[in-house]
């Protein structure tokens, strides 16, 4: 009679123990396959050195699931707790958390784009870099004006910004490399860090693509004639060090000696003025064949290109004159 009452008690208790098993699986098949709270994409981050159960309150927070808990007995379910992979990945709406913990399982992480435009200098592409969401370190970041090839580039969140500025270095030296190996005949300068300071100077003056070569030839020319650059952007970049200038340039300005003033020194400046991209350099290194000297502003966000000073000076009125009608 103690036996069967025993044996009796067992089943029961398998009984249950057979029902709860099949609850919880139907819980956590629940869990895994209902879409995420979230109502919108999320981008959720798992920061380096995070744990199962910080992870799983972030995921609560960023509505990845209705309850910390749920993440965690999910996590545990599967056997992932060894892969939570540190990142930062994206969530749609309407995913379920199976897919979501499946995603970081095979690390597919969410890259986010950093934009460079073509002639920053060094101290735009810091503020750039300051200013970029969950990349780190950039305040520290050091770099030659000049060094760094504008472009579009992907990061993860957390990455040190000296990372980034390092493939932007190595961007640059591949870039000017190759077209080096390309340049037309009778140059007037020897090296690549001429060509790189010289394309500085074309970027910062013209922003209009078919007018490249052509400032190229003019400053070429006059590099040729042992005539000074006389190039606007050298001047404010002695006085800002790469910063704008707030303020239009002056004849006082024009006539301060500083180490970048190419209307009172001859040939280059010591170093570039920006960071110059990949069109600016093809033109120095291939400009038009032009025998141009001179060009300045005509109105329409282009330049008036001239051969002589007497016609120069006639765009110069020109434009003088645009000016006054501006007003």
């Amino acid at each position: 009679m103690i036996r069967s009452r025993f044996f009796i008690g067992g089943l029961i208790a398998s009984g249950f123990l057979v029902v709860a098993t099949c609850l919880w699986v139907g819980v956590m098949r629940q869990i895994l396959a209902a879409p995420v709270p979230a109502t919108s994409t999320v981008y959720y981050y798992i920061p380096p050195g995070t744990g199962l159960l910080r992870a799983s309150y972030l995921a609560g927070r960023d509505k990845l699931v209705r309850a910390p808990w749920h993440f965690m007995a999910a996590v545990r379910w599967l056997g992932r707790e060894h892969s939570l992979f540190a990142g930062e990945y994206e969530v749609r709406a309407g995913q379920s958390l199976s897919e979501v913990l499946g995603t970081i399982e095979r690390q597919e992480r969410h890259h986010r784009r950093l934009v460079v435009p073509e002639g920053r200098s060094v101290a735009e592409i810091k503020a750039i870099l300051s200013g970029s969401f969950g990349l780190e370190g950039a305040d520290a970041v050091k770099a030659e004006e000049g060094s760094l090839l504008p472009d579009t580039y992907f990061y993860d969140r957390g990455m040190q910004a000296e990372a980034v500025v390092r493939r932007m270095k190595s961007a640059m030296n591949e870039e000017l490399a190759r077209l080096w190996q390309g340049r037309a005949d009778g140059l007037p300068f020897d090296s690549p860090d001429d060509a790189l300071v010289l394309a500085s100077i074309v970027e910062k003056e013209t922003g209009v693509a078919a007018e490249r070569r052509l400032v190229a030839a003019v400053f070429v020319n006059r590099l040729k004639r042992g005539m000074r650059l006389q190039s606007d952007p050298t001047v404010t970049y002695g006085i800002t060090g790469g910063l704008p200038l707030d303020r239009a340039l002056t004849s006082a300005d024009l006539r301060e000696v500083t180490p970048y003033n190419t209307y009172r020194i001859g040939g280059l400046p010591p170093t570039p003025i920006a960071n110059p991209g990949r069109a600016a350099l093809e033109a120095v290194l291939a400009p038009a064949d032009v025998d141009y000297l001179y060009f300045v502003a005509d109105g329409s966000g282009g330049h008036a290109f001239a051969r002589t000073l007497e016609e120069h000076n006639r765009n110069v009125a020109r434009w003088r004159q645009f000016r006054q009608k501006s007003r």
